[in-house]
């Protein structure tokens, strides 16, 4: 089949989700063929299907494209209109139900996609469904979706005040100090469910947290910058609105809000790893209260800081390394039993959430620590960034297996290696080699190696950084 086939999905249907191009990739006929090819997948005929979407341009007609082919394969679609994806996975765990989330979360506006679950928010990846979904898409898009003797129906439901009440009755935030946040949504779907869970838009009780609002305005063509506060071009605004403004702190969420970024009062990032260290061991302290004995497993995927596990494992509890990827963790919430789960990448996973990610429950963690206790939020963020990190350095690289050799060759003998997600090489430490490690990872979907480093110094991570990207780049 040539590739740039109209029946071909190979090249947007990714590794844990869809995402491409709106009108030469993602068409509304498109949409109702991935459509029927998930509630065949998943069997969804006779049940209920979630169907949420975000403030993209084309997210509405895409919803109800989606609806049709799920329909006509006998799925009931619940419809919950505008939501975050996080709003999504709430809904799914809520009514038992598979879910389609239409966004393209941080990329730009000419873009969107789909993330699916599983009934009970359970993740769905190339290998566990998304490859059965495509096929079964590309199949309809070549002789149309035959609509099954009793095909389902449509009804909307609004669930952002029960989504909102269910994070409040996760973390209470009734009797912290008051504070002053500085949120920066920008012009995604934060502007939605902040005022609805740390407000009262959605009817509950006032909080003492004022709230200072940035681009809140649902947006699909992001006029202020892209939602990916990932990249610190992205945030500068924050920054600087929280030192403006005297705010303890500033909260960024990406465009579908399941991702959630914080800077101190003095604009400066606290890493996602100095956070999921303190949401850990939050989530550690109230599980050992109601269950002094027993085994307490925590996840964090193994670019997170050292400083993850070791606080972990101070707490009392069993740190597991994952691989990288929102639905390989997912997967391995379920299969360890763990209570909560933290990634680099600013995602954040909760046993009390279904085991999917929510950026706004950890924000919420975050607010109820430092709102306990007494200090500014820069000493706290301090408190658990005791290490030097490099932030992930991108290389372009043709010979992905010429720059492995190349690195292996260089670090054999003086650390240990493994390739557990691409290659992690560990400094074997003695009285003059202060700790280090480094991994290398290609991306899934451009000739990229990403590097990085964490050293017990800033001159021992510089060091290390600058001798692997000479090997990559020679």
């Amino acid at each position: 089949m040539d590739s740039h086939s109209p029946t071909d999905l190979s090249a947007f249907v990714k590794a844990y989700d869809v995402r491409g191009l709106v009108g030469s990739q993602l068409t509304p006929e498109v949409v109702t063929a991935l459509a029927a090819g998930f509630v065949d997948e998943v069997g969804a005929a006779g049940t209920d299907v979630v169907v949420g979407h975000d403030m993209r341009d084309s997210s509405p007609e895409f919803a109800a494209a989606f609806s049709v082919g799920a329909t006509a394969r006998g799925a009931n679609v619940v419809s919950i209109g505008l939501c975050s994806t996080d709003e999504t996975y709430f809904a799914s765990g809520r009514f038992g139900a598979p879910a389609a989330m239409f966004t393209a979360s941080h990329n730009p506006a000419t873009y969107n996609g789909i993330k699916f679950s599983r009934s009970g928010a359970q993740g769905i990846s190339f290998d566990t469904g998304l490859k059965g979904i495509r096929d079964r898409a590309e199949a309809y898009l070549k002789s149309g979706v035959p609509e099954v003797e009793a095909p389902g129906t449509p009804r909307a439901v609004d669930v952002l005040t029960d989504y909102a009440a269910y994070l409040r009755s996760l973390v209470d935030l009734a009797g912290i100090r008051p504070i002053r946040v500085v949120v920066d949504a920008g012009n995604g779907m934060g502007g939605m469910t902040v005022p609805a869970v740390l407000g009262t838009a959605a009817g509950l009780p006032a909080l003492p947290i004022e709230i200072i609002p940035m681009y809140f305005e649902l947006d699909g063509t992001f006029p202020n910058h892209e939602a990916n506060p990932l990249d610190p071009a992205n945030i500068v605004d924050l920054q600087t609105a929280v030192i403006e403004h005297g705010a303890d702190l500033g909260l960024a969420f990406d465009g579908d809000a399941d991702r959630c970024f914080v800077v101190d009062e003095k604009g400066n990032a606290v890493t996602p790893s100095a956070v999921a260290a303190i949401v850990a061991l939050r989530e550690i302290q109230r599980v050992r209260a109601v269950q002094p004995e027993g085994d307490i497993t925590v996840l964090h995927n193994l670019i997170t800081s050292r400083i993850v596990a070791e606080t972990i494992e101070g707490a009392g509890a069993i740190a597991v390394r994952t691989r990288v990827g929102h639905s390989l963790i997912k997967d391995e919430m379920a299969a360890t039993g763990a209570i909560f789960g933290g990634e680099h990448s600013a995602h954040y996973y909760f046993r009390d959430f279904w085991g999917a990610d929510n950026g706004m429950l950890a924000a919420m963690h975050l607010l109820a620590e430092y709102g306990s206790h007494e200090g500014a939020m820069s000493a706290l963020s301090e408190r658990y960034t005791p290490y030097a990190t490099s932030g992930e350095i991108n290389s372009t690289v043709t010979d992905v297996p010429g720059a492995y050799a190349r690195i292996v060759e260089s670090f054999r003998g003086a650390s240990t290696l493994d390739e557990f997600d691409g290659l992690t090489v560990t400094g074997i430490v003695d009285q003059n080699e202060p700790f280090w490690w480094f991994n290398v990872r290609p991306s899934n979907t451009e000739p990229l190696l990403r590097l990085n480093v964490e050293g017990a110094t800033p001159a021992a991570m510089e060091r290390i950084r600058d001798r692997v990207l000479g090997l990559i780049r020679a």
